[in-house]
């Protein structure tokens, strides 16, 4: 933790190490993203927001590391983390992109599901409560999958949304609730997810492999991170082949896909607003 960006810099790099230049880049919705250019030449990246949402941030950090600790996959070290009066900051292992490898979806596909696969908590959560996005996402560990995806994901955020429902998608939602032990089962183990993986959750890196970032990690079935791969445009088929061959995937799974995805619908309608209330609706109607 540092009270200042000067002043993580100094703990990570030395007194005689400055910040030479602190370039915009793209970064998704919620932050604003920086590249750092050190007096050493190194290259850090630097995500900032309100100084209140400090606790983002190191929520942010513990799932990098969890992530990164399964030695799976590519995923960028957290550095340091801070506030000050006017921002909270993460700085991070800045990722120099390299020419994308013949092979990077099916690889992506196998790291993926050798990280499903890695020795994990016996129970569905996390130690400490993080966010979807900048939604706050409760973690308190559950022995039931079907009770935590129940209780931690749906049921909060349907009450997040409630007054931007109607009475029929409210009934729907409800009901779906109540009768979600027949719509889900319980996985034979559990997975450590990304949480959040779409494409814009992934880039490829310096070794021409594809990294995630940006994490809400859990401890969950693994299909609700096939599910979020999914949803906003699927990645290339020998990305699932790929991870099919390390981590079968059950068949009846596409009939679940959408029901873990309507977690994530629910959250940009929360966020984001009314764009997202026709596809949460329609999914109400038919799980229900």
């Amino acid at each position: 933790m540092a009270n200042s960006i000067s002043e993580a810099i100094f703990t990570l790099f030395g007194p005689s190490v400055t910040v030479a230049d602190r370039q915009r880049v793209s970064g998704g919705d919620i932050n604003r993203t920086y590249r750092l250019s050190l007096s050493n030449g190194e290259r850090v990246f630097l995500k900032c927001n309100h100084p209140d949402l400090l606790g983002m941030f190191t929520a942010e950090a513990d799932g990098l590391n969890a992530l990164k600790a399964t030695g799976t996959i590519g995923v960028p070290e957290p550095l340091a983390a801070g506030a000050d009066n006017t921002e909270a900051f993460l700085i991070m292992e800045y990722l120099e992109s390299a020419p994308r490898r013949p092979d990077c979806w099916e690889t992506f596909g196998r790291e993926l599901a050798m990280l499903h696969r890695a020795k994990c908590g016996p129970k569905f959560g996390f130690p400490t409560d993080n966010y979807i996005g900048s939604t706050p996402q409760q973690n308190v560990p559950s022995d039931s999958w079907v009770s935590f995806f129940r209780d931690r994901r749906l049921i909060l955020q349907m009450k997040l949304a409630w007054n931007l429902l109607d009475d029929r998608t409210r009934r729907n939602l409800t009901h779906i609730a109540a009768r979600l032990d027949s719509l889900l089962p319980e996985p034979s183990f559990p997975s450590l997810i990304h949480g959040d993986l779409w494409s814009g959750n992934s880039l490829c890196g310096p070794d021409g492999k594809a990294w995630i970032l940006d994490p809400a990690t859990y401890v969950a079935h693994f299909e609700a991170d096939l599910a979020m791969t999914e949803l906003f445009g699927a990645f290339p088929a020998r990305f699932y082949q790929s991870y099919n061959e390390i981590n079968p995937i059950d068949r009846a799974y596409p009939d679940r896909r959408d029901l873990y995805n309507l977690y994530h619908l629910l959250n940009h309608l929360n966020l984001f607003g009314l764009p997202y209330l026709a596809e949460v609706k329609a999914l109400a109607e038919r799980y229900a």
